[in-house]
Formats: C-alpha cells, structure tokens, sequence
C-alpha cells in the first residue's frame, strides 16, 4: 500500500464515524476503497474520475453480486466526496445493474434438516435464533443479554442504518437461549467467540461475539452433510422466516415490521413464494394438461 494511501484510509474511517456509520459500515468502506487503490497502483490522491469510472466498468465485467457493486460505489463516494472534496458528476450517475433474482427459500423441513446438522451448541443457538427470529446475519451474533426482554418475549434489534426494531421470541427460542447462556455463562453475548486458549479465556479477555465468517462456516457445513443442493445461506433463513410466516397468514405489514423493513415493496417478494401463492396458481396449470373431450360433430 502506498505511503500516502496509509495515512488517508485511517482519515476516511474517522469521515464515516463522524457521519454515523455503523462500526460494519466502516469496515465494508474501507476495505473496498483499499481494493481500489490496488487495482490503480498508485496514490489515491493523485486518482482521477476516469480511473474510478474504469474500476466500475472491471466489476460490471466481472458481474459481481450487486450487493459487493453497491457498497464498492457508495464507499467510493463518500471518500472522493466528503474524504477528498471531489464533487465528480459521474458519482451520482454510476449504479449498479439491477437483478432480478428471487430469493432462495428452505421449506420447514429442510431449515431443521440443516440445523440438525449443526452440532456445536452456541452455533446450532445461534442460527437458531436468526430463523425463529427473522434475523440478518450480524444481528444475530451480536445478540447481548440485555437485549432480551423475557416479560414481553421480546428481542431488542439493533438493524440496518442503526435503526431499532422489537421481534417476537417464541417461547422455545427463549428456553434454547437460556440452556446455551449455561454452557458458557458470559456476562455480555449470547454467542461469545471462542479462540484458540479456549472459551475460559476468550470470556477473561472478552473476544467479543462468535465471527461471522466462523458462522458461516459452520453453515456451509451442515449445508453440505444435509444432502440439500439449494444454493442456501444463513440469510435464506431469515427469507425462510418471513416466507413461512406468510404461509401462516400472518399480515404482511407486521413482518415488513419484523424484517425491519423501511418499504413494504421489499417485503412483498415473499409474496410470490409461499405455498398458498403457488397453489392459486397448480389448478389452472394443471388444467393445461387435460385434453377436452371431442363432441360426435368434431369427429
């Protein structure tokens, strides 16, 4: 990394503190404007609008997912236009392709054969929790004691965008929670990390909650010894959730509540994947089959 570049990125960090980025925000950000000053080679203040219209143009090539597309363009932004004082007109131009793709959904029998699978118990609680709870992945293991309101069956979230929202804990969730809370007894998390000295240790010096990439491991995993060839993740869970729940009749604008969602349109993909949805449509379909009956005048 150039000298120069060293001494920017710690400012960029600080740029995105002051604007109320979440601590995950800054680090998505950064890491994707360190990735950029790899693919120029040279010093980010000497960069020019070309250069970034070019790095744009090398993801769309390389048809990364258009969530990666999206933050490479805002944290690009942000550091040409509040970092370095570059008001470049092709900054508000520039988007990344649409895709309509459809979420994938686990049926309930094929969340649980995956979650059989999972035989570490803080994980298994974990991931758990994210489905019975509609879940992102960094909500989820970043769960704290006192998010929990036992009274109510309530779960505190802190979402996206620093937004709060309260989720339904079904009772079974709340039990799973207290019975793993036993196995390890940490005073913060629900899912403390732990490291290579052991979990004695990571409690004394406060590793902080389970890593994402250990909980996506641990997935992937039991992903695999299911037998299940969809192509699923820990976020198919929370799809899987609010899939489910419609299946269930429950009102649509209580899940976009649940979801954490500010648009109901984002909602309402779910709509067009639950059972009851495609079972309006089996009888027409089905009919297509059937060939009509022929009357003595057509013979």
């Amino acid at each position: 990394m150039n000298p120069g570049n060293d001494q920017l990125l710690p400012r960029f960090a600080e740029d995105l503190l002051v604007a109320g980025k979440s601590e995950r925000t800054v680090e998505s950000y950064v890491a994707t404007v360190r990735k950029f000053a790899m693919y120029c080679d040279k010093p980010l203040i000497e960069v020019s609008e070309r250069d970034v219209c070019s790095y744009l143009v090398e993801l769309t090539k390389r048809k990364v997912a258009r969530g990666t597309h999206s933050i490479a363009l805002c944290g690009l932004r942000f550091f040409f236009r509040i970092t370095l004082g570059r008001d470049w007109k092709m900054l508000d131009i520039a988007r990344p392709q649409y895709e309509r793709k459809r979420p994938v959904v686990l049926s309930r029998d094929e969340v649980w054969r995956i979650l059989d699978q999972v035989y570490n118990p803080v994980y298994r609680a974990c991931l758990i929790t994210i489905y019975s709870c509609g879940l992102r992945l960094m909500e989820g293991i970043t769960l704290s004691i006192p998010q929990i309101d036992s009274d109510r069956n309530l779960l505190l979230i802190h979402g996206k965008g620093n937004r709060d929202r309260y989720v339904p804990l079904p009772e079974g969730t709340l039990d799973l929670l207290r019975e793993t809370w036993k196995l390890h007894r940490s005073p913060m998390w629900l899912f403390p990390a732990v490291t290579r000295k052991g979990l004695e240790h990571s409690l004394r010096v406060n590793s902080g909650p389970v890593h994402r990439s250990t909980l996506q491991g641990a997935f992937r995993g039991a992903l695999k010894k299911s037998g299940i060839r969809k192509k699923a993740h820990i976020h198919t869970l929370r799809h899987s959730y609010a899939t489910h729940l419609l299946e269930d009749n429950v009102n649509l604008r209580l899940i976009q509540t649940y979801l954490g969602h500010t648009s109901s349109r984002t909602t309402e993909i779910y709509t067009h994947l639950t059972r009851r949805a495609r079972a309006q449509g089996k009888s027409p379909v089905d009919g297509l089959m059937k060939r009509p009956e022929r009357t003595s005048d057509q013979s």
